[in-house]
């Protein structure tokens, strides 16, 4: 009879142990990788998600939690990182505040807890697209140049943009007038910006082109951003009309100074000076001149202002003098005395406009910087958007 009971005795301990290790096993720790207590109620959701591939270098990552608030969230670069972010107010969503890196993988990494008082976790990563070429665009005018009033903005790229709207949708521009303007593409590699009429004086512009990570089609995509803020000065105008053999320089539309000129040959189509509204565009004290078609070269000229790419400065040539005031006998330049040349250069700002009228020739809207040389009208289709 002692015998029956200690087998059973010893019989019920076996199945006591066995009980115990099957329940052990069930259960999963609190937190685990990849997923949590699968009772928990609170939910990760990212953007980009878990295994993305080619995601966007330029669109803030974003992280949320339902049935829950975010303790923590850690998105970490291929070196370990952290990426800056920010978790909101309520706890309900993270969010990065940088731009990630080309071709590089992210780690996500977290804890949130429910409403439910369990905790879960945060795990994963994904991929950033590689571009096929990454272009760089510059931006005029720069930081803190002061300008004249028919500056335009122009944004330059290093190859062909085929993906003009996305690239104009980057694009913008404040101004302390509250002036509006208008965007044009001028070619594949240039956008300019103006508005209908000149700046008004003394304007302050902010520039902004939010150009990184921007598909410019083809596999391209934009290297960086490029910001500017800089002034527009005085408003100075100079009108040349060419039969009066007169420059005339007005600010604020009131006649300062008026040089005796002598500008391009009358008749002769291809040496006048052109109609049109123009842009000062280049500087310089002295200039050499190269005509090889009309047989001079290396010509050095005092004060050169260059308000065309055409071939068109107003610069000093004391040896035309006997014309100046009198004749027009240049190729197509604004001859003026070393004197009157030198005042009016000290005079200029990079962007005054130049109108000219009365030739015989008017230019078409092809040599920089013709901006102003497309009626309002024509350059607002000019516009990707």
């Amino acid at each position: 009879m002692l015998r029956k009971l200690t087998a059973l005795l010893v019989g019920g301990a076996l199945l006591v142990g066995c009980s115990a290790k099957v329940e052990q096993g069930s259960a999963k720790p609190e937190g685990a990788a990849g997923s949590s207590d699968p009772a928990a109620v609170a939910k990760f959701t990212t953007a980009p998600v878990d295994g993305a591939k080619d995601a966007p270098v330029n669109t803030p990552v974003q992280v949320t939690v339902a049935q829950g608030s975010i303790d923590q969230v850690t998105l970490s670069n291929p070196e370990g990182k952290p990426v800056a972010g920010k978790v909101a107010d309520d706890k309900k969503s993270w969010a990065s505040t940088e731009a990630l890196g080309y071709g590089k993988t992210y780690t996500y990494a977290g804890k949130a807890t429910g409403t439910d008082g369990k905790s879960v976790e945060l795990k994963g990563a994904f991929t950033t697209l590689t571009p096929a070429s990454q272009v760089r665009a510059t931006l005029f005018p720069s930081d803190d140049q002061t300008v004249g009033v028919a500056a335009p903005i122009m944004v330059k790229f290093d190859s062909d943009v085929t993906d003009k709207a996305a690239v104009e949708k980057a694009l913008t521009v404040t101004n302390t007038a509250g002036v509006k303007g208008s965007w044009a593409w001028l070619g594949a590699t240039q956008v300019d910006y103006r508005p209908e009429a000149y700046w008004p004086a003394n304007t302050k512009i902010h520039v902004e082109a939010k150009l990184y990570g921007v598909p410019y089609g083809g596999g391209a995509f934009g290297k960086a951003d490029v910001t500017s803020d800089y002034t527009v000065g005085r408003n100075q105008v100079v009108k040349i009309d060419t039969p009066t053999h007169q420059l005339v320089v007005q600010q604020n539309g009131q006649t300062v100074a008026t040089y005796p000129a002598s500008f391009g040959k009358d008749a002769d189509p291809d040496l006048t000076t052109p109609n049109g509204t123009f842009v000062v565009m280049q500087k310089d004290e002295q200039f050499s001149f190269d005509n090889p078609r009309y047989g001079y070269t290396n010509v050095l000229k005092k004060w050169a202002v260059r308000f065309s790419n055409h071939g068109e400065f107003i610069h000093e040539n004391n040896d035309n003098a006997a014309n100046i005031g009198k004749n027009n006998t240049s190729h197509g330049c604004a001859n003026l005395l070393e004197a009157d040349a030198k005042a009016y250069y000290d005079s200029a700002l990079i962007g005054d406009p130049v109108e000219v009228t009365g030739s015989i020739t008017t230019l078409p809207a092809q040599f920089d910087w013709y901006d102003w040389q497309i009626p309002w009208a024509q350059w607002q289709t000019m516009s990707a958007l």
